[in-house]
């Protein structure tokens, strides 16, 4: 309403986004332990729930960079991105808008937890059997599936989506192509 009011202008407003992206991070160490945090805030709050690092894509920001950057933040590990492993659309979200949450496969580089103060209650190496037996995992079907992803990662049986750095003529600079390359390399053979 406010660019009509304005006479003779251009409306230089910005567009209403109708989508907000966010990841979450399966970070699996050698003993087949999950990274996981309890969160001060939210729908998680004071809930006693272990949960995998979530959190959202800023503008401009690559998946892949996001999901590394969010599990640096909120427990102190550093992390190498391996592929996405599923994504979730939703609507009706966050402020009524849709949400894209994408599900991410890291490995971690570093193991000393250091939680971020502000989001996050704990944060614990678990092992996965104990990740994937609470109450809430079994009942909750978004937390079974990521259970049954980590798990065929983990027997090697499932293959995510890797970004493939793509030029475009439609777009400066590098854009990036999630896929299944395993697959696409064993038919290409």
């Amino acid at each position: 309403m406010l660019v009509f009011w304005i006479p003779k202008t251009e409306n230089t407003l910005p567009a209403n986004a109708s989508h907000r992206v966010r990841v979450g991070a399966i970070v699996l160490n050698e003993k087949k332990e999950v990274l996981v945090v309890q969160e001060k805030s939210g729908h998680f709050q004071g809930t006693g729930i272990w949960k995998i690092p979530t959190g959202v894509v800023e503008q401009g920001e690559d998946i892949f960079t996001a999901v590394v950057r969010e599990v640096k933040e909120e427990t102190g590990i550093d992390t190498e991105f391996l592929e996405v492993l599923a994504f979730r659309q939703s609507h009706e979200s966050f402020f009524v808008k849709s949400d894209l949450f994408f599900i991410c496969m890291l490995r971690p580089l570093s193991f000393d937890l250091q939680k971020q103060e502000l989001e996050i209650d704990a944060v614990q190496w678990m092992p996965f059997d104990e990740f994937a037996a609470q109450p809430f995992a079994q009942k909750h079907e978004l937390f079974r599936y990521i259970t049954e992803l980590c798990l065929a990662k983990v027997d090697r049986s499932y293959a995510g989506f890797s970004p493939q750095p793509i030029t475009s003529a439609f777009f400066e600079g590098f854009n990036y192509l999630y896929f299944n390359n395993q697959d696409l390399n064993q038919k290409m053979k």
